[in-house]
């Protein structure tokens, strides 16, 4: 696992065209967090314990630092008060403000040494763990670290790219049940009606995909996918209605994608009723959903979230991005992998309707955010790392990408950046240099024109049929601002016995005219009838 320095520099000589993120690094690795955390009824405060075990990157580092929100800067008070931090059982000096904790070592390092450091602190969260009555009116403890929450209530390295193995050692009253990722190690009845209950997630993940969930749940094992077991946990009083509702398709989804992309990298997948955010949340091996998620009637919309969220355990979750700039990697892969999940349970029209649907909603960004761009260029701003965009459009630049590679060369090189990148990091370059090697194929302009660039073509053209010439003869000319884009667009003649025949014209420069042979006069002539291209347009015919 690479410590998001090395991970950076690699990012640089790789040849990437457009800066990092703007987050601090360091030259160093956090391999395993430990934390353990103290919860009450009778109080929002949290107390803390955090083990954290890095490897140090480079000689003589002096000082680490860690993200934990700050009590003392913020004006409510919330955030979190450290009391100490000590390696081996002695302490040493640190400082805590504007969410920074800097922690001064004991002696300068080595390269490649390994310590450890726990972190003492206490604190009411101001955001990240959310404390507060669900729908029926009884208190719950809800994780919400997107996209960089995790900080607000956990000691860590917030960043997407510092991957590490981690435990969640929970003291809470003993009328709650305690989910978290991977696999439950201990579950033990303490005096004074509590409970510790400890989750250890063996693989590495992300700060953002760390969760918790506190509350009165029913629990239930649906079945297992290659040794996994699925479970649900909701509400005690959605107990039917949920186990009703998140009995499928968890299982089939889980198979489509370990047969098609690669194994399934975490111990367990469950499905948990949330108290925050109003869709889906994929941490690791425990996803989280709105509350409303449960209405005791399997409805396609939270079908499909159950889908997206799965395909995030796959992109997102085992291979994540490097870099914020690239988000694109978890969202549109997620919104992809949804609809190729689509295609191959429930048909192709309804694949083809999620293509359109996803068409209008890129089209109604771009007409009022023209210059808009998939992967961004030094964020700074994380209110901005996601919008429509990472997920419509990054969906049909996939599609786009399948359709140039053709099926077999696709999932060829699907597999291949999934096995490459398994539960590390990942570039859009790491992605494009391996659909190149399945497809054989040179593909930076495509990149460059679909991810690197704003806004969308614009097709308007006409069609005629030169009965003399037997031909049907049709004139594209792109109006989008800036150069033309280089198509490949689908022209799908429909005769009089409705069959379609589909040719291609290549348009390449802003107008182009195409002759297509024709034995008799269509009765309509369309663009791009399979749903393969993201454009805007109209083809009309010529009087």
């Amino acid at each position: 696992m690479l410590g998001i320095l090395s991970a950076f520099f690699l990012l640089i000589a790789a040849g990437t065209p457009r800066p990092a993120d703007t987050y601090p690094r360091q030259p160093v690795d956090v391999e395993h967090y430990r934390f353990a955390l103290t919860l009450s009824d009778s109080t929002d405060r949290i107390v803390g314990e955090a083990t954290v075990r890095m490897r140090l990157l480079a000689a003589d580092i002096r000082s680490v630092t860690l993200d934990l929100a700050d009590a003392s800067a913020a004006k409510t008070g919330r955030g979190m008060r450290v009391s100490a931090v000590t390696r081996g059982g002695a302490a040493l000096v640190f400082s805590h403000s504007a969410d920074r904790l800097a922690i001064t070592l004991d002696h300068p390092s080595t390269a490649g040494e390994v310590i450890e450091l726990v972190v003492r602190y206490a604190g009411i969260a101001a955001d990240g763990l959310q404390i507060k009555p669900n729908k029926y009116g009884d208190r719950t403890f809800y994780s919400d670290d997107w996209p960089n929450k995790a900080h607000q209530w956990l000691p860590t390295i917030d960043h997407i790219a510092d991957k590490a193995t981690m435990e969640m050692d929970v003291v809470a009253p003993a009328h709650y049940q305690v989910i978290s990722n991977g696999r439950r190690v201990e579950q033990t009845d303490l005096p004074g009606g509590t409970r510790r209950t400890v989750w250890r997630e063996s693989v590495p993940i992300a700060p953002w995909l760390y969760v918790l969930g506190v509350a009165r749940f029913a629990v239930q094992t649906v079945g297992d996918y290659a040794g996994a077991p699925i479970e649900t946990w909701v509400y005690a009083q959605d107990r039917d209605a949920g186990f009703f509702d998140f009995a499928v398709p968890s299982r089939d989804v889980l198979a489509f994608y370990s047969e098609r992309i690669g194994p399934f990298a975490y111990e367990k997948l469950a499905n948990v009723q949330s108290n925050v955010g109003g869709g889906g949340m994929e941490a690791a091996s425990a996803i989280m959903y709105g509350a409303n998620s449960v209405t005791g009637t399997r409805t396609v919309r939270w079908r499909n979230v159950v889908i997206h969220e799965i395909a995030h355990q796959w992109f997102g979750n085992a291979v994540t991005e490097s870099d914020w700039n690239d988000v694109w990697l978890s969202e549109g892969f997620a919104t992809y992998f949804t609809l190729l999940f689509i295609e191959h349970a429930y048909g192709r029209e309804e694949f083809a309707s999620g293509l359109r649907d996803s068409r209008k909603t890129v089209l109604d960004f771009y007409a009022k955010t023209p210059d808009y761009r998939v992967v961004h260029e030094n964020l700074a701003d994380m209110a901005q790392v996601s919008n429509g965009m990472t997920y419509q459009k990054g969906s049909w630049v996939l599609h786009m990408l399948r359709q140039r590679m053709g099926d077999d060369r696709f999932w060829a090189g699907i597999r291949d950046y999934y096995a490459r990148y398994r539960n590390a990091n990942a570039s859009t370059n790491d992605f494009r240099l391996a659909m190149e090697r399945a497809s054989g194929l040179e593909l930076s302009a495509f990149f460059k024109q679909w991810l690197y660039r704003g806004g969308i073509p614009r097709i308007e053209g006409t069609w005629q049929w030169d009965a003399t010439a037997k031909q049907v003869v049709v004139e594209l000319t792109q109006t989008q601002p800036g150069e033309p884009f280089v198509l490949p667009v689908d022209v799908g003649i429909t005769l009089t016995d409705g069959k379609v025949r589909v040719e291609r014209a290549d348009l390449a420069g802003h107008a182009a005219r195409f002759s297509f042979a024709c034995e008799q006069e269509p009765s309509s002539v369309a663009l791009d009838p399979n749903v393969r291209l993201l454009f805007e347009g109209r083809l009309a015919r010529r009087p």
